[in-house]
């Protein structure tokens, strides 16, 4: 069963790169009871499209955190995939540094559980899950692959889920609920 929005979110473990040198950080939700939890997948390391999202998430990741949240990047790559492309310059393609962790979905069964993986292909959709601190599945965005993601448009839905109230179309913080 895929993830439902308003339920428990599927439960995880994968290795990440949190611990780059290393590799030895394993990833679980309840890691991230207590907190808000931005999880989103992408396709594939050393792409196109991808890069833009991760080093966007990079760029507000003290925002984000600010909210009472973390961030988990994933894809079907594995961590030695994630910290070449990690320590790789962006001139060279890669991702130049990263201030949150990738995850490895090396199995594909957490993309599988998330209701976002190609089985034809082999690699997920751009899903991106936003988990509420006792680990329920808040909001959902999938998206096709060529097709990336809005950061700002994250941070505002974190900030309308956390806000309590009912948040019409375009609602920012500090405006009023209704």
């Amino acid at each position: 069963m895929a993830a439902k929005v308003g339920e428990k979110a599927p439960a995880f473990s994968m290795a990440t790169t949190k611990n780059l040198e290393a590799l030895d950080h394993v990833a679980t939700l309840e890691d991230y009871q207590g907190k808000w939890l931005v999880l989103f997948f992408y396709p594939l390391d050393f792409t196109f499209v991808c890069p833009t999202e991760i080093r966007g998430f990079n760029s507000k990741i003290n925002e984000i955190r600010e909210l009472g949240a973390d961030v988990l990047g994933v894809s079907i790559d594995s961590v030695h995939s994630h910290r070449a492309w990690i320590k790789t310059s962006r001139e060279q393609g890669g991702l130049g540094g990263l201030n949150y962790p990738l995850a490895s979905d090396i199995t594909k069964q957490v993309s599988r559980d998330y209701g976002i993986l190609i089985e034809e292909e082999g690699i997920a959709l751009r899903g991106l899950f936003i988990i509420d601190p006792d680990g329920i599945l808040r909001y959902q965005v999938v998206c096709d692959l060529n097709v990336g993601r809005s950061v700002d448009e994250t941070i505002r839905v974190l900030h309308a889920l956390q806000s309590g109230g009912l948040c019409p179309i375009d609602w920012h913080p500090g405006d009023n609920t209704l």
